[in-house]
């Protein structure tokens, strides 16, 4: 784990971007932050960990929701400073109750909503 880590660009707040990709079709779930901490804590468990900066400490994807993410396999790009976390998603992936994070489209000089909430984030966070 010291050799990945070792590898890895942090910016001067110690953290990385972490895109979130369903592993088996290619989706783009969501982009996050990580650091050492919750890059070591989701290779030990298996189990995808976050930095949450409005939190300002780990947030474990699902904690509160169920809509857990179970690493696959992480990859770093060719500069080190940007991590692709592939990932089994249980659930949705957005606290909207979207599947994924992308559901805007800048389509004709317009936002436009491309995907509606499978599920009601008000019941995500009871």
């Amino acid at each position: 784990m010291k050799a990945l880590l070792d590898q890895l660009v942090f910016d001067a707040n110690g953290l990385i971007p972490a895109i979130a990709q369903q592993h088996d079709t290619g989706e783009v779930l969501m982009m996050a932050w990580m650091n050492r901490d919750s890059i070591e804590e989701t290779l030990k468990t298996g189990q995808v960990c976050y930095w949450s900066r409005s939190r300002g400490k780990l947030w474990r994807k699902g904690e509160s929701s169920g809509q857990e993410q179970k690493l696959v396999e992480l990859r770093l790009d060719c500069d080190g400073d940007t991590l692709l976390l592939l990932v089994e998603q249980k659930g949705v992936a957005c606290h909207t109750g979207r599947r994924n994070c992308f559901f805007l489209a800048w389509r004709d000089g317009a936002l436009v909503e491309i995907a509606k909430p499978l599920v009601d984030p008000e019941h995500l966070y009871k």
